[in-house]
């Protein structure tokens, strides 16, 4: 198998082992509120949205270390660790307590981290400057495809339903269990990358071509730490930090309040419950579509990032304008029982819905591109530069999910329009500075 051959091979692998586990993560943040509200164990007293709140507190916090970890323990071994407490979160809604669930929260916001830095790695190494664009969309597209397969089952499965039972509740997270656990096994599938070059040979590519760890094993494991947070001061990380803001907090959204929403919203009837699930099979629709498209037009596109951002906030914007009129205010806090409040029309299935849609669509906007352009930056620093974005991410989507507790839904759309404003005219003017750059024939990755 040639070089190239094997980095697409690893890409797609990557791919498809992140579709699984998240197949069963991203459905279980998506019903959990919701199966927490429907608990009969008068024992249990977590929250959902409070569980995501710590699990991205110590995501946040984790990156500081991740790059470390990852160094001493390699990418690959990392994410199958990582994998194996992410079905241990999911296990305890099998039969959950309150102390299970906040300290499994806390460890799968540690696997969290190492996890996404090693994932950052592993794309970093097995591209090069004219593949990058083209393989974050393969990736992301393969890792969106997570949101229509478990939230289809979630559809079926309760159709009908206004209250999940214990067994209804029990079969669907064993079988998440079981398709996490799958999806950690097939991180071993990814294979290593070989040094083809001759002994002593000089090799300037070998940052992406091997393993960029690999200069830095005789430093000790605090230098990528040094290294993110001296990253994490320079003009470039600052002005992406505030885009990677605005995904946390619609990752946020889109991942846990929303599909709440719909659920709360008495008026859409015995439909009520399912609709969690068809939201997100077309949130995931969005996603894939977003990843596929702009993952394929990467290397014919003439005018780089910024179209694709600019689709993403203006498909956003639109979306938080439907849902304004379309949700009561109090859904995201409404108790089991639900709420009969109607917004400014009368609550329409459709429409919640096609919103769905919009927010996978733009988030893949962002996403992909936010991808690319560290990729294409940081190509020799991989690993603290992407544990500065999925730590700037986590730390907002905690506040969000924190948040999410007690804010009415038109405060956290107001809140989620006004930052997505600053983050695209920041991303904007990285990315028409680096393009200057690369007009003038210098590295790009210098600036």
């Amino acid at each position: 198998m040639s070089p190239e051959s094997k980095q697409l091979f690893n890409i797609l692998m990557l791919g498809v082992s992140f579709m699984f586990m998240f197949t069963a993560f991203q459905t279980c943040g998506n019903i959990a509120q919701t199966v927490i509200t429907n608990l009969n164990n008068t024992d249990f007293h977590g929250s959902g949205y409070t569980s995501m709140s710590i699990i991205y507190g110590v995501f946040s916090a984790s990156n500081l270390i991740s790059p470390s970890v990852v160094a001493v323990v390699g990418p690959q071994l990392s994410m199958v660790i990582s994998g194996v407490f992410y079905s241990l979160y999911i296990a305890v809604f099998i039969q959950p307590s309150t102390w299970a669930f906040y300290t499994a929260s806390v460890f799968i916001g540690i696997a969290a981290a190492v996890l996404w830095t090693a994932q950052g790695n592993c794309l970093t190494v097995n591209s090069d400057e004219n593949t990058i664009g083209r393989n974050s969309g393969i990736f992301w597209a393969l890792l969106q495809s997570s949101l229509f397969f478990g939230n289809l089952y979630i559809y079926f499965a309760w159709q009908g339903k206004t209250h999940i039972s214990e067994s209804d509740r029990r079969t669907v997270f064993i079988a998440l269990t079981v398709i996490s656990l799958v999806g950690t096994v097939l991180f071993f599938l990814i294979r290593k990358q070989e040094d083809t070059k001759a002994p002593g040979e000089e090799d300037s590519t070998n940052e992406i071509q091997g393993d960029s760890f690999g200069r830095y094993t005789n430093f000790p494991y605090f230098f990528f730490t040094e290294r993110s947070i001296k990253l994490s001061f320079t003009k470039e990380i600052l002005l992406l930090s505030v885009t990677t803001a605005y995904t946390g907090l619609e990752l946020t959204f889109f991942s846990g309040v929303y599909g709440t929403c719909i659920g709360a919203v008495n008026r859409f009837g015995n439909e009520e419950k399912s609709l969690i699930g068809l939201s997100g099979i077309f949130t995931g629709v969005g996603e894939i579509l977003g990843g596929g498209i702009f993952g394929l037009v990467s290397k014919k596109n003439r005018f780089g990032r910024t179209p694709v951002v600019m689709l993403g906030i203006i498909v956003h914007f639109v979306a938080f304008y439907l849902i304004f009129f379309n949700m009561p205010n109090n859904a995201p806090i409404a108790p089991m029982e639900g709420t009969d409040d109607i917004a400014y029309m009368t609550p329409s299935k459709e429409v919640a819905i096609f919103c769905s849609f919009l927010l996978g669509l733009g988030d893949s906007c962002f996403n992909t591109q936010l991808l690319s352009i560290l990729g294409f930056l940081y190509s020799e620093d991989s690993a603290p530069a992407f544990a500065i974005f999925k730590f700037v991410q986590s730390i907002c989507a905690a506040v969000a999910y924190f948040y999410s507790n007690y804010f009415l839904l038109q405060w956290q759309l107001l809140i989620m329009v006004v930052v997505g404003f600053f983050g695209t005219i920041t991303f904007f003017t990285v990315e028409w500075e680096a393009a200057a750059f690369v007009a003038r024939g210098s590295d790009y990755s210098s600036i």
